[in-house]
């Protein structure tokens, strides 16, 4: 997926928006009725990656099978290692993957988790 296929999915989840807390650079998507209610994060884009990198929370026990299957899925980036997977996406991971990770990092935020 692109950096503008990624953007665009994530902004089509409910009350999602763009955000800068970290500054130009690191594209912070969070979900939350207004941007001055400060959200809660659910994905994190490194925008001058090459290749580009996505950051989802994730269950703890499917961040490690995650992890043990694919060599481009690794421990969160400058994030709770426990709660976050950091993908680098070079294709490995297939796009409907990613969207339903997308999904689960959305839902585990917003508490619609099962």
């Amino acid at each position: 997926m692109t950096h503008k296929e990624l953007h665009d999915y994530l902004l089509s989840f409910p009350d999602s928006w763009l955000d800068f807390p970290f500054g130009e650079g690191t594209s912070v998507y969070k979900v939350g009725r207004t941007e001055s209610s400060g959200g809660k994060m659910f994905a994190l884009i490194a925008d001058e990656s090459k290749p580009l990198r996505i950051s989802l929370k994730c269950d703890p026990q499917l961040a490690e099978r995650l992890r043990e299957v694919y060599e481009t899925v690794l421990p969160g980036y400058h994030l709770s290692k426990k709660h976050w997977n950091t993908i680098i996406l070079t294709g490995q991971v297939p796009d409907d993957e990613l969207k339903s990770l997308m999904h689960v990092s959305y839902d585990l935020v917003t508490g619609q988790a099962t």
